[in-house]
């Protein structure tokens, strides 16, 4: 039996890592820079006096990355927001392995073009360590979801970490795998 391989993971195998390793003269091709792993999260700030609405969230954010959600819980209490230490605020999902290729592929070739007046994202939004962070502020850009059958409209934050040293190299690798930066 053939073991199924994302597209995206074949075309970083086969053409994608050899082109970042003659741009940056690499010596060995463990210094190709490559995806770990990709973060989904949303936060759910209203689901402390609706509790339905932390379900659909984490429903939601299965039916966008196809994997299971954990519920978060905050870290701590703060008072002006009623919030208490161990509340249930929100949902995350760490995708790994063919699901994140996956899920990459699908969120740079179907939902980002489907944003309104989309023109590109951040080109700067890099920590310094080579890892991206991507604001999406509608989850319903997502095929997955039926429109008719979401409680909110609500946004959710998409950190993508990769094996680059330095941002220059992370953009490289993001804009050869197809991630529609903003043009400056």
């Amino acid at each position: 039996m053939e073991q199924y391989v994302p597209r995206l993971k074949t075309l970083y195998g086969e053409k994608i890592a050899g082109e970042l390793m003659e741009e940056f003269a690499y010596t060995s091709r463990q210094q190709i820079p490559g995806i770990t792993k990709v973060s989904v999260s949303m936060g759910v700030g209203e689901a402390l006096n609706n509790k339905k609405l932390l379900e659909s969230a984490v429903k939601e954010l299965e039916q966008i990355t196809g994997q299971h959600a954990v519920k978060t819980k905050a870290r701590k209490s703060i008072s002006n927001f009623k919030l208490r230490q161990g509340n249930e605020i929100g949902a995350k999902v760490t995708l790994r392995g063919a699901m994140m290729w996956e899920f990459l592929d699908r969120l740079m070739n179907v939902a980002l073009p489907r944003v309104k007046d989309f023109r590109g994202v951040n080109p700067n939004a890099f920590d310094g360590h080579g890892n991206y962070s991507l604001g999406i502020q509608e989850q319903i850009i997502f095929p997955e979801i039926d429109y008719d059958k979401i409680e909110q409209v609500s946004g959710l934050n998409v950190a993508i970490v990769t094996t680059a040293n330095t941002d220059g190299e992370a953009r490289e690798l993001l804009k050869k795998l197809g991630m529609p930066f903003r043009k400056k």
